[in-house]
């Protein structure tokens, strides 16, 4: 790909001058798409399992691209979910029940879409953000903000001048729809697409999200009990049962 990750166009200094709102909106629909065709018209059903900006590939007309499958696994059309003992991916991405049970669906891609979406909006990253009130990461200041009807807030300052108002909160809901703590109440891509380009599609109320609580800013030495993530950049080995 001729350009950089969406890592990149999202945090670097000069962002402001790369994508203005129409565009960023423009990626999350892109991405959302890909999405839908892994999950819904592929010949194979894939769960990408690491779906982050660095994972994010725009071309040259800034069309995103979802790239490096090394951790991706495939399903039969038939199949809602697999575990495995061995928990591969990103932390700040992955949903709790593939953090802390090994369980994946396309679920687990609709929480990490989520998250992605909020740190398009926002421009910072879920994984090195910390609200210095609360120990709180991305996803529960996201929440925070649309409680309090201060969504507009969490938009990228870069971006705030060119956003269209009524996209923004429509966005942040969908977003927070996506981060669900239980699987079942995160509603498919093909529905979270709806939700964000049909502007008279009602959306259900979010629940407090997973993961919310962030890293204190003094940190803390990681308890012997806390399940290790491990994040590869190659094929992941896997021991998977299916359902």
């Amino acid at each position: 790909m001729p350009n950089k990750s969406l890592n990149y166009f999202l945090f670097g200094s000069n962002r402001s001058k790369l994508l203005d709102w129409k565009k960023h909106f423009s990626i999350i629909e892109g991405i959302a798409q890909g999405l839908i065709y892994l999950h819904k018209y592929s010949r194979l059903k894939v769960i990408h399992r690491d779906l982050k900006p660095s994972n994010i590939l725009p071309d040259e007309s800034m069309n995103p691209k979802i790239s490096d499958f090394g951790m991706a696994r495939i399903f039969k059309q038939n199949e809602l979910e697999a575990n495995t003992n061995r928990i591969v991916g990103t932390y700040g991405y992955m949903s709790p029940q593939y953090a802390m049970e090994g369980v994946f669906s396309i679920k687990s891609d609709v929480y990490s879409f989520g998250v992605l979406m909020l740190e398009i909006l926002s421009g910072r990253r879920n994984n090195s953000f910390y609200h210095a009130d609360q120990a709180l990461n991305l996803v529960g200041y996201a929440w925070d903000l649309w409680q309090e009807g201060k969504g507009l807030e969490l938009v990228d300052l870069a971006i705030r001048d060119s956003c269209a108002e009524y996209q923004v909160p429509r966005c942040i809901h969908v977003s927070l729809l996506c981060v669900e703590d239980d699987a079942v109440d995160r509603p498919p891509m093909s529905d979270m697409l709806s939700m964000l380009t049909d502007e008279s599609a009602q959306l259900p109320l979010p629940k407090k999200p997973a993961f919310s609580i962030g890293k204190k800013a003094t940190g803390a030495n990681t308890p012997n009990n806390e399940l290790e993530l491990h994040t590869m950049n190659g094929l992941s080995i896997s021991d998977i049962n299916a359902r």
